[in-house]
């Protein structure tokens, strides 16, 4: 059987000691020769000069190739369509085009009175200048904002409409959650690739806040073996059965990109890929 592509999700550093964190988690995945990495924005766009340098830096820096988050939050058309301009012309011709989240305090997403009103906007802004891969996120659960699934479904088709040509998803914990969602996408017409997104649980309580708040249903099956684990000290074994579980039951239905999120902790999400057979293919030559 054919391995699927990887890529692998980073946050940018907000000090001195997460530098070092992000070099490491790089150096830890990139031997499993990912298809793209791609660096985060903080919740409301808090940590976007952050991002911006950390993308850069890791282009320049590892040969990797590098997706860097763009969203809607809190700029204007001319100022987040200038980052993309320096994202081209640093090299990058990959963008996660994104709404993004309100920034902290803000009960809601309020768009910026010259900014773009939404993510069909900013895709397509970005398409409209020719120069990037638009990828975008989808939501196999629901977003919650949306009316319903038939709206969510139907404004990621308008995703693609706008010139997106792929989507990674919100992580989820059981591969018919993925299918289910992956068919209903191509009742709808969407025939650009959906590439699911993987959370190893690296820390069980900060996941099920996650997940409570973006709409993820954790099976009770799986609260049932953390609470054992926790008792027993074995979560970060349990972590990596669980999510090598999915993966492999998503790459027996067909799937062949798996996008990882590893909250800038790359061990558990290289055991994971370690267990699923994936062996080491190549090295970083320039960090320093």
């Amino acid at each position: 059987m054919t391995h699927p592509a990887l890529s692998f999700e980073f946050f940018p550093p907000k000090d001195l000691p997460g530098s070092f964190r992000l070099w490491d988690a790089v150096q830890t995945l990139a031997p499993l020769d990912p298809k793209f990495i791609s660096v985060t924005y903080g919740a409301g766009g808090a940590t976007r000069k952050l991002t911006h340098e950390a993308v850069q830096t890791l282009h320049q820096q590892t040969g990797l190739r590098v997706a860097g988050h763009l969203t809607c939050v809190d700029a204007s058309r001319d100022e987040t369509l200038q980052i993309a301009d320096s994202y081209a012309k640093a090299g990058l011709r990959d963008i996660v085009a994104l709404r993004g989240d309100a920034p902290k305090g803000q009960a809601k997403f309020t768009a910026h009175a010259d900014g773009f009103q939404d993510s069909i906007e900013l895709i397509t802004g970005l398409a409209d200048t020719g120069l990037f891969n638009i990828h975008v996120g989808a939501y196999p659960e629901t977003h919650p904002e949306a009316e319903n699934t038939a709206a969510d479904i139907a404004f990621l088709k308008r995703k693609f409409d706008a010139g997106a040509k792929g989507a990674i998803t919100q992580f989820f914990f059981e591969a018919d959650t993925f299918f289910r969602f992956r068919d209903s996408c191509a009742d709808a017409g969407i025939i650009a690739p959906i590439v699911p997104g993987i959370l190893p649980i690296e820390n069980w309580s900060g996941v099920q806040k996650f997940a409570a708040h973006c709409g993820t249903a954790i099976p009770q099956v799986i609260r049932d073996a953390f609470t054992n684990a926790t008792r027993d000290g074995t979560e970060t074994l349990l972590a990596t059965a669980v999510a090598a579980e999915l993966c492999d039951d998503l790459i027996c239905g067909g799937v062949d990109h798996l996008h990882f999120y590893t909250l800038n902790r790359a061990e558990l999400t290289r055991d994971v890929c370690n267990a699923l057979g994936f062996a080491p293919k190549r090295s970083l030559q320039n960090v320093a």
